[in-house]
């Protein structure tokens, strides 16, 4: 027993480092408090007032979004009635980069950002009638406490003709889990996809494919503590019996319908006998949105970056 507590205590002490350093953990307070005032009605303004913190808020949740929906990595045929299917994942998305120009976006991360976001994934896939699929994808966000759940609905409106292609229709929905409790993060889509498989001979097929999936973002917090130093359990203030509220916050929700992303993907799917190789790129186009002012009431547009993905794949297919 002894042995083993200093074994457990060992490994509290090499675990304990890792975990503390999860650097692309979310800080969503970075955006800065988007209210002008304090909320104990003062006129001066918050410690952390940003005026355009609702509009960076917005910019981030669709800019995540497309990080975490920037995959496909399957051609619009399904698997057949008694088909399954598991792959491994692994995504390599590239960030925007932060502080250069208007247009950019920063992703509120424990510490700096990095370039690009590593996403390895599991993918399981199962046929059903009538030309059905459906499919769930659990994924990690690299170097975070940070992880992905997607469940999706595919149906094939043409396949396995010989002179014409594939086409099918993917509805999926996908949400950020393991952020934080005063933090929501969903993505719905719709995609329409376009492939055609070629057999290269006994068991092997070559399949190209491509196609355009738009995707919906709705985002929301809880009140925010826009103060890091606030102590638990402070003293009151008889004068203000709300000066616990003070820099304090709630941003403003990203509404699903409101926030549509547009991505664009091809790919390749190898099979030889049951073993199944792809890759695949994506560039999410994310346009612009209006941005206004908590100060001045004024608005502009604000152009959001591309994200540029890409993606492999490894798995059976039985």
């Amino acid at each position: 027993m002894r042995t083993f507590s200093r074994w457990m205590a060992l490994g509290v002490l090499v675990c304990g480092p890792a975990a503390y350093a999860d650097r692309n953990d979310l800080q969503i307070t970075k955006f800065g408090n988007p209210s002008p005032f304090t909320n104990s009605g003062s006129t001066t303004d918050s410690a952390n007032f940003n005026p355009e913190a609702n509009g960076d808020f917005r910019a981030f949740a669709r800019t995540f979004a497309a990080v975490i929906t920037s995959k496909n990595l399957m051609p619009p045929e399904t698997l057949g009635h008694a088909g399954f299917s598991v792959n491994a994942e692994l995504g390599v998305v590239a960030l925007p980069r932060p502080g250069r120009e208007d247009g950019q976006v920063t992703l509120p991360t424990e510490r700096d950002q990095t370039p690009e976001l590593l996403i390895p994934s599991v993918h399981v896939r199962k046929g059903l009638p009538f030309s059905l699929e459906l499919g769930t994808r659990i994924g990690w966000i690299d170097r975070s406490s940070m992880f992905t759940a997607t469940g999706e609905l595919k149906w094939a409106v043409n396949e396995g003709f010989t002179w014409l292609p594939d086409i099918g229709v993917r509805a999926h929905v996908t949400r950020l889990l393991g952020s934080n409790r005063d933090f929501d993060l969903t993505a719905a889509g719709l995609d329409v996809g376009v492939g055609k498989q070629f057999p290269l001979g006994g068991m092997v097929t070559l399949t190209p494919y491509g196609g355009l999936d738009f995707v919906g973002v709705a985002a929301s917090t809880d009140t925010l503590d826009f103060d890091q130093n606030r102590t638990q359990g402070g003293t009151l203030n008889p004068t203000n019996p709300y000066a616990g509220l003070d820099n304090t916050g709630v941003y403003t929700p990203v509404k699903l319908g409101e926030n549509i992303n547009s991505r664009i993907y091809g790919g390749v799917r190898f099979i030889g006998g049951a073993l199944q190789l792809g890759a695949e790129i994506s560039l999410s186009n994310q346009g612009t949105l209006q941005v206004v002012n908590a100060r001045t009431g004024e608005t502009r547009d604000r152009a959001l970056p591309a994200i540029f993905a890409f993606n492999t794949t490894l798995g059976l297919d039985f």
